[in-house]
């Protein structure tokens, strides 16, 4: 049965190969990211599922209310991933409060934003998938230089870790995957070089198959999903 779908973040490495093989499995996704012209590429490659394309900055409210329209238009969802983020790689004591701020703001506070708006068009049954890093993940090995993006990931485990709690009673179940290093363009702003052993394809299928099918074994579990990180 064809499922309706959000993926924030979807113009380009993981979010982009998920809303893809989403796509591909006909299913109908609703892409948000920040450009237009790369979820148009997007949706021009849309071969069997519909992809229907939202440009918005989900640190704006006013964005938020433009996803949540085109929701509502679909008649609810049955998955939300939430998969958006951003990385910063510098010293910590050379890192500005202003940057820290930064990423809670677009790696968290854009999860509970949203989150906030789409909860009442989530079905019975659907499945929250927020994206975190290994970064965030406890006891992982660590990496000096991602204080802010380490404390932003770590944020999010938290989060989806109470809100199984709080949406459970609604059959809405929540999980978390802490992704480990990906062949993507973020990765390769942050760490130059690095040859890492997934491609954005390769987990972008493992996370259209998990919304989908995760939440038939899992509820609340926050989930190492790599092979190795920059190191």
């Amino acid at each position: 049965m064809s499922k309706t779908i959000l993926v924030t973040g979807a113009s380009r490495g993981i979010g982009y190969e998920t809303a893809r093989k989403l796509a591909s499995e006909n299913h109908t996704v609703i892409a948000t990211a920040r450009s237009q012209d790369k979820l148009q590429e997007l949706s021009n490659t849309a071969e069997n599922g519909k992809i229907i394309t939202v440009a918005a900055d989900l640190t704006k409210p006013e964005d938020i209310t433009k996803i949540a329209a085109a929701v509502e238009k679909a008649k609810g969802l049955d998955g939300l991933i939430n998969n958006a983020g951003a990385v910063h790689r510098q010293a910590f004591m050379d890192t500005d409060i202003e940057v820290f701020k930064k990423l809670m703001d677009v790696n968290v506070y854009g999860i509970v934003r949203l989150t906030q708006a789409l909860k009442a068009h989530l079905r019975k049954g659907s499945h929250i998938l927020n994206i975190s890093s290994m970064s965030g993940y406890q006891g992982s090995l660590k990496f000096g230089g991602l204080s802010a993006y380490g404390a932003a990931k770590a944020a999010v485990v938290g989060l989806s870790e109470v809100l199984s709690a709080e949406f459970t009673e609604d059959n809405i179940a929540v999980n978390c995957l802490c992704i480990g290093a990906v062949q993507t363009e973020m990765l390769e702003n942050a760490f130059p070089g690095f040859e890492a052993p997934v491609s954005p394809q390769q987990m972008g299928s493992y996370i259209a198959n998990f919304i989908l099918t995760g939440h038939q074994f899992y509820n609340g579990k926050v989930l190492p999903v790599a092979l190795n990180d920059p190191g």
